[in-house]
């Protein structure tokens, strides 16, 4: 999928917020926030076609599993075409992480990476998924977000105890990226 799927997409899912796929550069950014030199567990907030699962699958260690969880249909469909045993693909909505991570006997997620588009969002279900990442990540663990605005680090920061944002100008649009962890017990 490119930027014409992007945008058909976008046309007809009011959730899906970009016509274009992530730059490398953005990825590349988020990326070097994991530690791909042990088995880790990772969970993807809106993959769409997966342009970071691609990148993520060829970092992971064999043992290490990926779980993309993706509101809409066809880019659900598109992500289970990468045919890899490390990756299992969920057509549901991020507020469903609780019962997806259960489903598949994971206690914690070593990282959760999010690119859903948290303006979208109402303020409960904002702080609902804030909330069950915080719980869902293992001690050491981190949310990498990616958004196209700032707006993020105050619903973040109720939730953990360290946020930090970088920007990733070499995107269209630029990127506001979160690196977020140590859970903080607030709400």
């Amino acid at each position: 999928m490119g930027t014409l799927s992007y945008i058909k997409n976008f046309i007809r899912d009011r959730q899906v917020a970009s016509i274009t796929p992530t730059s490398r550069f953005t990825i590349n950014r988020v990326c070097a926030h994991i530690d791909f030199g042990r088995d880790i567990r990772i969970v993807e907030f809106g993959p769409a076609d997966g342009v970071f699962t691609r990148v993520i699958l060829e970092k992971l260690s064999p043992a290490s599993e990926i779980i993309a969880i993706e509101t809409n249909r066809n880019f659900a469909d598109s992500l289970g075409g990468f045919n890899d045993d490390r990756l299992t693909v969920v057509n549901k909505s991020a507020e469903d992480v609780r019962q997806i991570l259960d489903s598949k006997n994971w206690n914690k997620a070593d990282y959760i990476i999010s690119g859903i588009p948290f303006s979208f969002l109402n303020e409960e279900l904002k702080h609902r998924i804030l909330k069950d990442s915080a719980d869902l990540l293992a001690d050491e663990g981190r949310f990498l977000g990616y958004q196209t605005s700032s707006h993020l680090k105050p619903y973040l920061s109720e939730h953990f105890s360290s946020v930090d944002t970088e920007m990733e100008y070499l995107n269209l649009p630029p990127m506001c990226i979160y690196v977020a962890g140590s859970q903080q017990a607030r709400r």
